[in-house]
């Protein structure tokens, strides 16, 4: 084999005689859309490469919706931030601030 080339080899075993290929299916779940007063978020702090991190989630809104509600709680916490696998994150240790702002949203907290 050639440095740098993989070898994929797609067997699998059954508890017959005899070698077959097997199947594997991932099926997605759909995501169900709740309203505001619907959700339950958690607040989460993580440190990435030594910064403080906010994580507001899970949200289970379409990404059109997301992203407008991001866009307004950044512009009035004045911090960056995104919108990844249904977290929303913010920069540095914002759940004191953002916490009022979520509920005038109609969002409920835990």
């Amino acid at each position: 084999m050639a440095k740098g080339k993989r070898l994929d080899l797609p067997i699998g075993a059954s508890f017959e005689d005899e070698w077959h290929q097997v199947e594997v299916t991932v099926q997605k779940q759909k995501k169900s859309i709740l309203t505001p007063k619907e959700h339950r978020l958690v607040f989460k702090i993580e440190k990435r490469r030594g910064k403080s991190v906010t994580l507001a989630g899970p949200f289970h809104l379409e990404k059109s919706e997301a992203t407008v509600v991001l866009k307004s709680l950044k512009k009035r916490l004045g911090c960056g931030g995104t919108f990844k696998d249904e977290w929303m994150e913010f920069q540095g240790d914002l759940r004191i601030k953002l916490r009022p702002l979520l509920s005038d949203h109609h969002f409920c907290l835990k």
